[in-house]
């Protein structure tokens, strides 16, 4: 909780931010499953940021949806969230919450419903033509809303690329 506080404050007391577009994230990483007998395998991800609906400081927010797909065939689609904080000299913490719906290829791959929360933080640097790049962790569960919640973690490597 003292993180968010920091980050929060962080967001108001900084210069202004310049204005960021949309923009598109490819990514590229490996999930691991916390359920026993789970096929951990490779991910491919594409992230969209629409346009900032809130700006303050360094910190922008935005509307944002994803699409992650498994090396097993896993896929989530998810719609919510993200939060962009300028850290100066091109460098950039992004987090994002999307809820959405997980369909597993792979039955030991069952999060335990369709019902899935991807939440994710990555730093990222900038670069002069308008690309990024960014290293992402991230985490999809039910929140406990179903009789299981084994979870999956993902490690990615990510572009990101100006619309």
């Amino acid at each position: 909780m003292k993180y968010i506080a920091l980050l929060a404050a962080l967001a108001m007391a900084a210069s202004p931010a310049v204005a960021q577009d949309r923009e598109l994230s490819i990514g590229l990483g490996y999930s691991e499953f916390s359920r026993p007998g789970a096929e951990n395998g490779a991910l491919v991800s594409l992230d969209y940021r629409h346009t900032p609906f809130f700006e303050k400081g360094i910190f922008a927010a935005r509307f944002g949806a994803a699409l992650d797909v498994q090396e097993t065939g896993d896929v989530f689609l998810g719609a919510g969230v993200s939060g962009k904080w300028d850290l100066g000299k091109s460098w950039f913490i992004d987090a994002s919450i999307l809820p959405g719906v997980y369909t597993e290829n792979f039955h030991l791959n069952d999060l335990g419903s369709t019902f899935e929360i991807r939440s994710q933080i990555a730093v990222g640097r900038g670069f002069a033509n308008g690309t990024a790049l960014s290293l992402s962790l991230s985490h999809k569960s039910n929140a406990s809303t179903a009789d299981i919640n084994p979870g999956v973690n993902s490690l990615q490597l990510r572009w990101h690329i100006p619309l």
